[in-house]
């Protein structure tokens, strides 16, 4: 990226092309070549090695519930139809056929909500396996102001069926869009980020709702100085209840892409679960 910063250290023109050329440096750079690397360089910052690994086999009939349309999506719902309190958990880029999702999906319902998890990919989740569509040309197409877009007709769908107080989880991919719809009292009435990414300070200070943020300790994206921000931002906000706990010993994804075969690991995962539950049992009951 430093060929990018040689306006600093050359003399710099327009063409009547509208290239850039650097004179001296005999590079010349158009607007959306520019454009389209520092797009590639902020999905790989903003979601690096982390979001991908232990990536999860996705299974369409997986979960006791069943999947129906909301608000226009394809969604998973689990619990009773006749709750009148919902949690809607927006899952990371792998998307909502992944099993332990649906498992967290299947403990929110036998808490007494109804759990719904939206497609918010259409279809198409994340494929590492994919070269076709690279992280960041597929994340051009499932933006996370896309999603917060799209989350408004599935809350709004739940509410004309009687639904009066709306939870939203949000992991990883779906943390944007869990605490953008946090920014605003009308969308959902508390809100948990399980790993999220791409938060900024500016984000947390804009939630007007109760927010817990759950984080590992071994997180890439998420250092111990942001999440001491987020904790003074929230501290200067005494109006909204937030809370921060960091996981010691655990990396990005621990709370859906872990191993069940690793009793540490399984630990980890369902204090969050609990976590999150306890948090939605004191502000949406």
């Amino acid at each position: 990226m430093r060929d990018l910063n040689l306006k600093h250290k050359y003399r710099m023109r327009k063409s009547g092309s509208g290239l850039i050329i650097f004179v001296g440096a005999f590079i010349i750079f158009s607007p959306s070549f520019v454009a389209a690397i520092q797009s590639e360089v902020a999905a790989k910052s903003l979601y690096g090695p982390q979001c991908c690994k232990n990536p999860p086999i996705l299974n369409p009939n997986s979960g006791a519930g069943h999947v129906e349309v909301i608000g226009g999506l394809k969604s998973y719902v689990s619990g009773s139809s006749h709750s009148t309190h919902a949690v809607i958990l927006i899952s990371d880029i792998f998307g909502y056929e992944a099993p332990n999702l649906r498992k967290i999906a299947d403990k929110v319902a036998g808490a007494g909500y109804l759990a719904v998890v939206p497609d918010f990919f259409h279809g198409e989740p994340y494929n590492p396996q994919n070269p076709e569509r690279p992280k960041p040309v597929w994340l051009k197409d499932h933006g996370t102001d896309k999603g917060y877009e799209e989350a408004k007709p599935v809350i709004e769908s739940l509410k004309r069926r009687g639904i009066c107080k709306i939870g939203a989880a949000g992991f990883c991919w779906g943390g944007k869009v869990a605490v953008q719809l946090a920014q605003g009292d009308q969308y959902v009435q508390a809100t948990v980020l399980l790993h999220p990414s791409n938060i900024t300070v500016d984000d947390i200070k804009g939630v007007k709702v109760p927010i817990a943020i759950l984080e590992a300790e071994l997180d890439h994206a998420a250092s111990p100085a942001l999440m001491k921000q987020f904790k003074e931002a929230l501290n200067a906000k005494p109006q909204v209840d937030g809370y921060v706990k960091i996981f010691p010993g655990v990396a990005h994804g621990w709370t859906l892409r872990y191993n069940p075969e690793d009793k540490a690991a399984v630990k980890s995962a369902e204090e969050a679960h609990q976590d999150m539950l306890t948090w939605f049992q004191k502000y949406i009951n």
